[in-house]
């Protein structure tokens, strides 16, 4: 221990020589990088419930598909397709990409809001731009509300049987 820091001066002329002196440590953060394959994909996981969807996305005509079938398929329901509609229109690249998605597990409603995560995740890596309105949506966190397990003593998880005083 050659340097002694015995003064306030010492120290911060210790302070200013490490943060100047070390190689590599950049203040700005660096901009975020696409991540595609080598066909031009970005490939994401998406969860809700206890359903779980694999999802990839390239630039396309907007056709989706999942589990091999047309979107009008597979979810029935026009507020199940209104929900995988979301992230498109919230991040404004309505008909721009192709979806191709697996999702196992769960039932229509879990797996609609599985497939929606997987997409908003795999658009914000296809394009970084595209991040800050997909966030601000709420489309990147997921939900973690779950069934809540049954209790002994109990008809299910909260209800109790039918109490009688005598």
């Amino acid at each position: 221990m050659a340097d002694q820091i015995n003064t306030l001066e010492d120290l911060k002329d210790a302070v200013t020589e490490n943060v100047g002196g070390v190689q590599g440590t950049e203040t700005t953060l660096d901009p975020r990088e696409p991540v595609r394959d080598d066909l031009g994909r970005s490939y994401a996981t998406g969860k809700r419930k206890d359903a779980v969807a694999r999802v990839w996305i390239k630039p396309g005509s907007g056709k989706v598909t999942v589990n091999g079938k047309p979107i009008n398929d597979y979810f029935a329901r026009p507020v199940l397709q209104m929900i995988l509609r979301q992230p498109f229109s919230v991040a404004g690249v309505e008909d721009q990409f192709d979806v191709q998605a697996t999702v196992k597990g769960g039932g229509l409603s879990g797996q609609a809001g599985a497939v929606k995560h997987g997409i908003s995740k795999a658009l914000q890596l296809y394009d970084p731009s595209l991040r800050s309105a997909l966030k601000a949506a709420g489309f990147l966190t997921r939900d973690s509300r779950v069934v809540e397990r049954k209790k002994y003593g109990k008809a299910k998880a909260r209800k109790s049987f039918q109490f009688s005083k005598r």
